[in-house]
C-alpha cells in the first residue's frame, strides 16, 4: 500500500493532512518543506517530488510571500506578503495534481508582530472555503516562542478555534529556535530557551487536543537556523522521545507517540540526528538554508560555463555575428537553478525516508540519474487486485 491509497494527489486538508502525518510516523519517515519564493521554485520542488514518487510540504514565509507579490509593492501593512501568499497558494493549487502527489501548502513562521499577515492568510481561506467547502492553504504556522508559555497557548487556542471548522492544520512552535530567518532574529537567545520541556509540549498538546487532532509542534532541542557545520550545534533529538513518553504516559499510553512532532533549523544535521528525530515521531522537517543555495548553484555555474555568452546580445567565441539570445533567455539559466534545486529536494527527501512512497509510474527517475538517492527506493510488495 501507498500513500496514494491513503490520500489523493494535489493539495491535501482537513482530515487528510493528518492520514498523511500518520502514514510518514507508522512508516518511519518524514515529510521535508520547502521554502518556495516564486513559480520557479514552486514548480522545481514539484517536480522533485514526481520524479521520486514522494508526497512533499511547500511553504511560504511573511517574505517569501511579499517577494511573491513583487518587491516593488508596499508592505508596511503586510498587504504584499498577504497578496503573495494567495498569489502562491492559487498558483500551486492549480499544478499540484498534475504532478501526481499529494501536497501540503503551508505558511511559515508567524510571530506576534505579523499576526497581520496571518489573519489575511486565514481571511481568504475563509473566503475560499465558502466557495470550494475547504480552505486555501492546508495549514498555517504560529510562531508565539518568544511570547510567554500562557499567552503562546491561548493565542494558539483562539485562532485554532477558527481554524479547526475549515479545516487547516495548525503548528505551533514552543521553546525557540535559533539564529535568525526572515528577518526573525534568535541569534542572541538563553541556550536554555532552545530545549523544550515534556511538561511544556503536554500543555500544548491538553489545550489544542481539545479542539481538533490536527495540529504539530515544533519543540526546540537545541535547533538553530541558517548554516553551520555538523558538531557546532548541540541538537538533542533524544528529548522529542522524552516529550513522546511523558505525554503518552500522561494519556494512558493509548499510543506510544501521540505527538506530531516537526523539525527546525534542520541545516547542517547529522544523518544520525535527522533518523533519531524521525524514529521519535518527527513528520515535518524545514529545509530552506540549503535549497536556496542550490538554486544559486545551478545558475552560478551556467553564467560561469557561458559568461562569454553573455556579455552581449550578439557576439560571442563562435563569431562575432552569432547572436546569443538561447543562452541569456530567462528560460535557459533559470531552469538551470531549477534543475540544481530540485536535485537538492530529492536528497532531502531520500535522507528523511521519503522515497517511494507513492505508487504511481513515469517514464524515468531523474533522481537515479542524478545520482543523488543514497539508498535504493523501497521496493513494496504487489498489492493485490
Amino acid at each position: 500500500m501507498g500513500v496514494l491509497d491513503i490520500v489523493p494527489a494535489g493539495v491535501l486538508t482537513g482530515d487528510n493532512v493528518r492520514k498523511l502525518f500518520d502514514y510518514a510516523k507508522e512508516n518511519k519517515f518524514a515529510i521535508p518543506a520547502i521554502n518556495v519564493t516564486s513559480s520557479s521554485t514552486a514548480n522545481a520542488v514539484l517536480e522533485a517530488a514526481r520524479d521520486i514518487k514522494a508526497p512533499i510540504i511547500l511553504q511560504v514565509s511573511q517574505g517569501g510571500s511579499a517577494y511573491y507579490a513583487g518587491k516593488g509593492l508596499a508592505n508596511d501593512n503586510q498587504q504584499a506578503s498577504i497578496l503573495g501568499a494567495v498569489a502562491a497558494a492559487h498558483h500551486i493549487r492549480t499544478v499540484a495534481k498534475a504532478y501526481g502527489v499529494p501536497v501540503v501548502l503551508h505558511s511559515d513562521h508567524c510571530a506576534h508582530k505579523l499576526l497581520q499577515w496571518f489573519d489575511g492568510m486565514l481571511a481568504a481561506d475563509e473566503a475560499y472555503f465558502k466557495e470550494h467547502q475547504e480552505p486555501l492553504f492546508s495549514s498555517h504556522m504560529l510562531d508565539l516562542s518568544e511570547e510567554p508559555k500562557e499567552e503562546n497557548i491561548a493565542t494558539c487556542v483562539k485562532y485554532f478555534k477558527r481554524m479547526a471548522p475549515l479545516g487547516i492544520w495548525l503548528e505551533m512552535e514552543i521553546g525557540i529556535t535559533g539564529g535568525e530567518e526572515d528577518g526573525v532574529d534568535n541569534t542572541g537567545v538563553d541556550n536554555a530557551s532552545l530545549y523544550t520541556q515534556p511538561e511544556d509540549i503536554y500543555d500544548v498538546h491538553a489545550a489544542l487536543s481539545a479542539i481538533s487532532p490536527n495540529f504539530s509542534i515544533a519543540a526546540a532541542f537545541g535547533n538553530v537556523h541558517g548554516v553551520y557545520k555538523p558538531g557546532n550545534v548541540k541538537l538533542q533529538p533524544d528529548l522529542l522521545g522524552k516529550h513522546q513518553a511523558y505525554s503518552s504516559q500522561k494519556l494512558g499510553g493509548k499510543s506510544e507517540k501521540p505527538l506530531y512532532l516537526v523539525f527546525h533549523g534542520g541545516s547542517g544535521s547529522t544523518k544520525e540526528e535527522i533518523r533519531t528525530a524521525v524514529g521519535n515521531g518527527v513528520v515535518k522537517m524545514n529545509v530552506d538554508t540549503d535549497t536556496q543555495f542550490a538554486y544559486l548553484a545551478g545558475i552560478r555555474d551556467f553564467v560561469f560555463k557561458k559568461k562569454d555568452y553573455l556579455l552581449t546580445q550578439v557576439g560571442n567565441p563562435e563569431g562575432a555575428d552569432k547572436p546569443n539570445k538561447k543562452f541569456y533567455d530567462p528560460r535557459v539559466w533559470v531552469r538551470e537553478g531549477e534543475k540544481t534545486l530540485s536535485a537538492r529536494v530529492k536528497e532531502a527527501c531520500s535522507d528523511l525516508g521519503n522515497i517511494s512512497e507513492c505508487r504511481i509510474e513515469f517514464d524515468h527517475l531523474s533522481v537515479i540519474d542524478l545520482n543523488i538517492v543514497r539508498r535504493p527506493p523501497v521496493k513494496k510488495a504487489p498489492v493485490e487486485p
